[in-house]
């Protein structure tokens, strides 16, 4: 931080609280019994009704199997609405859930980390055309120290539940029935905690920051589309030559179409590390190649075939064929280099960075949530000229408009003002007002 600032902002600190410890209540299953799996189309019929014949908001989850299969699909959906009571619904028996659909229109949907289930229910067919309100990012907003479900429902409504089955296959049929208690409880207390949060959140005057927020998520999430996935192999930092990535990158797509095609995460079929030593060994010949000690692990032997030939094209690739080893880039650099390659962005950057830490310590929020890091950089590196300019930038980048009106004065002081204005001099960071 630089240390030339002074700045009334510092929040003084007062005498803590005495903290009464509250013993929570262990909750192992649902309130009203475990739901059945919802199996058959008359049984879905029987569920839409009961939903249609809720109120309020709808609370909804996803377990998928990360970690065992290739895709990201629902394997179990989860929901509860008053006057219904909660849900259980096998998703790979039916060919889409419209007609659940079509029960939820204009109802609000609450999720506890909404960006990881909307894809997934939207490839079902279960889209919000309401609001949507995500606890996770609630409990950012208000500051709260353990913002994950199980801690949210301890802390605000006094309850503890398992989570040891977070990182099951549940892709597995049939489901134990203990998956099923410990799915069923992720959305018992959800409608209970929304409550609590939103009294929280209007309390402290940051209901509408909340709001918008949640709207960006449901706008904004999607499948993420990379630009050569490949690269993101873990322990290709240690490449060095053209040649040898041009094998990670073979290798990676030659596995990736075999996880699509038989549905198994790619990690199971040949790991990164394998991808690695099959670039570094500089092996040019299948008998060679046959030779590496992982080959003859059996899920790498049962397509070894695949990823010796997929090696052996690359060494076959002409030069000009051969990815770089680093991309342009296009964005600033590393916040480390700043300060020889452009010593006025860097003081720049340093500026913001204290004003934000500090107006952050006031809102009691994470400083990552008045704006991202890499917004901020990108702004900091390549001032815009004008406030207006600015403010455009800041909302091509996806910034709420909360957002743009407590950080950007922060960076237009930063950027025109940053040798002559003091923290005094900022706009009222009182939420409420």
């Amino acid at each position: 931080m630089s240390e030339h600032i002074d700045s009334p902002l510092v929040v003084t600190e007062q005498p803590s609280p005495e903290v009464v410890e509250i013993e929570s209540i262990p909750v192992t299953e649902p309130r009203d019994g475990l739901p059945p799996i919802v199996s058959t189309p008359e049984q879905l019929v029987d569920l839409v009704s009961a939903v249609a014949r809720g109120t309020g908001p709808v609370a909804l989850d996803a377990e998928r199997a990360s970690g065992f299969k290739y895709s990201q699909r629902a394997y179990l959906i989860q929901l509860r609405r008053k006057g219904s009571g909660s849900h259980l619904i096998d998703p790979t028996l039916f060919p889409n859930l419209a007609s659940l659909q079509d029960a939820l229109i204009g109802v609000d949907w609450i999720l506890h980390a909404a960006s990881q289930d909307l894809v997934c229910l939207a490839e079902v067919g279960l889209v919000p055309t309401a609001n949507v309100f995500d606890t996770e990012l609630a409990g950012r907003l208000l500051g709260l120290p353990r913002v994950g479900l199980g801690p949210l429902i301890e802390t605000q409504l006094g309850f503890s539940l398992a989570k040891e089955h977070s990182a099951a296959d549940w892709s597995t049929r049939p489901l134990p029935e203990s998956w099923l208690n410990y799915a069923a409880l992720d959305v018992e207390f959800l409608i209970e905690l929304w409550e609590e949060l939103e009294a929280q959140l209007q309390s402290a005057g940051k209901y509408e920051w909340a709001i918008q927020e949640f709207d960006h998520v449901k706008r904004t999430t999607g499948p993420i589309e990379r630009i050569d996935p490949w690269r993101r192999t873990s322990g290709m930092h240690v490449i060095r030559k053209p040649r040898a990535l041009a094998v990670i990158r073979e290798v990676w797509y030659a596995r990736d179409a075999v996880a699509r095609e038989q549905d198994i995460a790619a990690g199971r079929i040949l790991s990164d590390s394998h991808i690695v030593t099959l670039a570094n060994s500089g092996l040019t010949k299948e008998s060679e190649l046959k030779t590496l000690s992982f080959m003859h692990l059996r899920n790498v032997k049962r397509h070894s075939d695949t990823w010796i030939s997929a090696t052996l094209r690359a060494h076959k690739l002409p030069d000009e064929e051969l990815p770089a080893l680093k991309l342009p880039v296009t964005g600033p650099p590393a916040p480390r280099n700043w300060e020889v390659r452009n010593p006025q962005a860097w003081r720049r950057l340093e500026f913001a960075r204290s004003q934000l830490s500090l107006v952050a310590e006031k809102l009691e929020l994470p400083v990552e949530n008045l704006m991202t890091p890499e917004t901020i950089r990108r702004i900091l590196w390549t001032p815009p000229e004008t406030p207006a300019e600015l403010q455009q930038v800041l909302a091509k980048y996806n910034a709420r408009p909360w957002q743009i009106e407590i950080v950007g004065p922060v960076l237009a002081s930063a950027i025109w003002e940053m040798p002559k204005t003091a923290a005094s001099e900022l706009p009222s960071l009182d939420p409420a007002q």
